[in-house]
């Protein structure tokens, strides 16, 4: 059997992929079948990190996928964990509400973007690991068990962003708002520029971002704000466009490529910004854009936005090239303004490292993990080699 990644990066020879769209279909699996491990759970195979690949056993939980239930009145909605985001916006819109945020990649399966704490932009916006309010998984064992910030806490905080590490995610409860409409502007502007009012740009808007492509003068630059206007239909293209929120954040990114992405305090940006940009200027042959989005903080455990306001950068390469000279360089960067690296992109970092970032939430959470799954069952390599 084979298996691989959205752009094919990542490949693994499974001895078993099983399908499963039900929680006891996954408690069954995991309680009765003689699973070959390590069992890793697959969503939309969106991740740049090697979280899924195992000799063992895949579960795919594509087949997890829709709206279970809404609560207008608590503002949350229910789901199957392998539900898309591109498949959440309009089953929503027919209850009234929508997502907090989302990014402009909307492929991902809910489970996968919660448990690499996945983000959109916006200075007041948070990722979506921290817009869970409760969880259902089926531990090693093929038990299952329900967390939200009353029943079980402390497994609760280790399920936000849980690398799926923990079980196999099937129902999760995330916050939601009442349906809101976007307008969207698009433009270029010196990058220097940009980068001497960025506080004023990331302000003056709900979202804003930019991409670079290294040796352009101009960055292409994109504020979206709420807005009461009638949506303009058909939907326009990039820059153009006035609908519902998941019409307006999401956008097609089709070009198969890797990502490095870090998470700087949001002071830090504008420099580690240049510092960026001058690797860039040393490398000629890198061409792929640079990405730079705000998140607002959280209390996750393993956050990269855990406790202080944040800016992220990302960094891109084509498959086909070798990304690792240039990802390291850079990673050496983003280190050295206190960076924390996105879970579901490329990093290179160990055990010490995380240790270092993330302090006293790094041993509870492999606490709480080690707990429910004491054996290591659903530790492939790249889990291993970061065991606390």
């Amino acid at each position: 059997m084979k298996w691989s990644n959205w752009s094919g990066r990542l490949t693994a020879e499974p001895q078993q992929i099983v399908s499963v769209s039900s929680t006891d279909e996954v408690a069954e699996a995991l309680g009765t079948r003689d699973l070959p491990n390590p069992v890793r759970a697959a969503g939309a195979t969106h991740s740049h990190a090697p979280l899924v690949p195992t000799d063992g056993t895949i579960i795919d939980t594509a087949g997890l996928s829709g709206l279970i239930s809404v609560d207008p009145a608590a503002n949350s909605a229910r789901f199957h964990a392998g539900t898309r985001i591109c498949d959440i916006g309009q089953p929503l819109l027919e209850h009234g509400l929508g997502l907090m945020n989302q990014g402009d990649i909307d492929q991902q399966a809910l489970a996968g973007a919660l448990a690499t704490g996945t983000h959109g932009t916006g200075t007041s916006l948070q990722n979506f690991s921290a817009s869970l309010l409760a969880a259902t998984f089926v531990t090693a064992d093929g038990s299952i068990v329900s967390c939200n910030p009353q029943e079980e806490p402390e497994i609760f905080q280790a399920a936000r962003l849980s690398l799926g590490a923990l079980g196999v995610m099937t129902e999760l409860t995330v916050r939601v708002r009442p349906a809101y409409r976007l307008q969207e502007r698009l433009w270029l502007e010196d990058l220097d520029q940009v980068m001497g009012r960025i506080d004023e740009l990331t302000s003056a808007t709900r979202h804003f971002e930019y991409f670079w492509y290294p040796g352009q003068e101009r960055a292409i630059c994109k504020a979206t704000d709420e807005t009461d206007a009638a949506p303009i239909e058909p939907l326009g293209k990039e820059g153009e466009r006035l609908s519902w929120s998941f019409n307006v954040l999401a956008n097609s990114r089709t070009d198969k490529h890797t990502e490095m992405e870090y998470s700087l305090p949001a002071e830090h940006g504008p420099q580690c910004l240049a510092a960026i940009r001058s690797l860039t200027a040393r490398h000629p042959e890198v061409t792929w854009p640079i990405e730079y989005r705000t998140v607002a903080p959280d209390d996750v455990w393993l956050s990269p936005a855990r406790g202080r306001q944040t800016v992220t950068i990302s960094i891109h390469e084509d498959v086909a090239r070798d990304e690792e000279p240039y990802y390291r360089e850079a990673e050496e960067i983003f280190r050295s303004f206190d960076g924390r690296p996105h879970w579901g992109k490329v990093n290179y970092l160990g055990a010490d490292s995380y240790r270092a970032i993330y302090g006293e939430q790094w041993k509870q959470w492999w606490t709480v993990r080690n707990q429910l799954d004491p054996t290591g069952r659903f530790l492939n390599q790249r889990l291993m080699s970061i065991a606390a």
